[in-house]
């Protein structure tokens, strides 16, 4: 095999497919931007294939990246837009023609199946990078996957049984009967995208476990996505009297949300003078718009709207416990953010542990309202210790400052060579 160093050396042309690139913000596409980025300044080139979408696109226009948009659907109640299944043959020709070394797949979806089944006519070597637990997110939006499967069963005929077939879907109903059909069918078409890879990468063990679980035979390797601390800035708004709890994230059924205002009316109970800031477009959805709003005239939470990402810093940088409710994220960028800025974090997933040591710099807890508050008040008691308030920053930095954006992008650089090597 190549050493590392030598396989660098040679330019790669990389195709990146993502069903996830605008209209909404969120972590998957800023993990596919910021490889896109790694690779342009590495002087490689990029070939980005996504659905048809407003949105932040900040590589556009760079030499040695090109661009193909597909025509898209929006998919109701969701920031988000999917690839129809046209122009995919013609894509593929497209693609045949850029001769791209690495097919790199983003994670389950219409363009994802399109990547498969290129990488399969072209006889290119395939990543697939696994950014989405897509069986928790199924429990959350119901009402979007009929309209996935549609699209999946379309691909199904459009690719003429190459992905993915009648026996396989049959097949897929039976082994996932007690999932629901839909969602049966989107894991039966998940299955033959990581066996049809050269090797999946995912940002954490936990979702090594949820592929393998899938396809168990597959060959995986575990990247967490890297992280930088946030630039500070001047805090926001005035410091409560009392400690500032903060969730700072995307704000959607899958989150939690719900659950963390509950518990935190807990933690006010006891602690009148303690608040929750939650960062984020906390408007979008009805449920949990009520439920903030109750908070906030209660005097319990502080809404600061969404922020962009430069200017979350101050918020981290004010608040004294970092409070993370989902259970559905495959690593959790604002965790990794949290810990940068040296905040202790209770979590109800146990399962992403990478910048958590319970009792040392946090704490994990069930995801039950009164679990939640009890993990919280707990840290809020050690951090009127100064010396375990310290030490707790001070692991939390070091455990966060193992995955920072040049690592990642090292060793991403270094599988796309060993790949296109192979």
């Amino acid at each position: 095999m190549t050493p590392p160093a030598a396989r660098a050396a040679r330019p790669l042309r990389v195709a990146e497919f993502t069903d996830n690139y605008g209209p909404g913000s969120n972590g998957l596409m800023y993990a596919v931007q910021q490889l896109e980025g790694n690779l342009l300044d590495a002087g490689h080139e990029v070939v980005v294939v996504a659905p048809a979408a407003k949105g932040p696109n900040p590589h556009h226009g760079r030499t040695g990246r090109t661009e193909i948009r597909l025509p898209s659907v929006r998919v109701p109640k969701m920031p988000t837009r999917v690839a129809n299944g046209r122009h995919f043959e013609r894509t593929i020709e497209e693609i045949g023609r850029l001769a791209p070394d690495i097919l790199h797949v983003h994670g389950l979806g219409t363009v994802g199946a399109l990547g498969t089944l290129a990488a399969r006519r072209l006889g290119i070597p395939m990543l697939v990078t696994w950014h989405t637990d897509f069986d928790a997110y199924a429990d959350h939006y119901s009402a979007v996957l009929p309209l996935l499967t549609g699209v999946v069963r379309a691909a199904a005929v459009l690719s003429r049984g190459e992905l993915v077939d009648s026996n396989d879907l049959r097949n897929a109903e039976v082994r996932y009967e007690d999932r629901g059909r839909s969602t049966a069918l989107l894991l039966g078409v998940a299955q033959k995208m990581l066996e049809s890879a050269t090797l999946t990468t995912t940002p954490s063990p936990k979702t090594a476990a949820r592929c393998h679980e899938i396809a168990p035979n597959i060959p995986i390797r575990v990247v967490p996505n890297g992280v930088d601390p946030l630039p500070p800035g001047p805090p926001p708004f005035p410091h409560p009297a009392g400690p500032l709890v903060l969730y700072a994230g995307r704000i959607a059924p899958e989150k939690g949300i719900p659950l963390l205002a509950e518990a935190f009316s807990l933690v006010h109970a006891q602690r009148p003078d303690a608040r929750l800031c939650v960062v984020g477009d906390w408007q979008r959805y009805s449920h949990i718009k009520k439920v903030l709003a109750e908070g906030r005239d209660a005097g319990r939470i502080i809404l600061p709207g969404e922020q962009k990402r430069d200017a979350l810093g101050a918020y981290y940088g004010m608040a004294d416990v970092f409070a993370f409710p989902s259970q559905t994220d495959t690593q959790a960028l604002v965790l990794h953010e949290a810990a940068l800025a040296g905040l202790p974090i209770v979590s109800v997933d146990h399962e992403l542990n990478l910048v958590i040591e319970p009792g040392i710099n946090g704490d994990f807890t069930r995801p039950t309202p009164a679990s939640l508050a009890a993990g919280i008040l707990r840290v809020l008691d050690r951090l009127r210790d100064d010396a375990w308030r310290a030490h707790a920053s001070a692991r939390s930095v070091e455990l966060a400052g193992q995955w920072s954006i040049s690592s990642q992008a090292q060793a991403m650089l270094d599988i796309y060579a060993e790949l296109a090597d192979a």
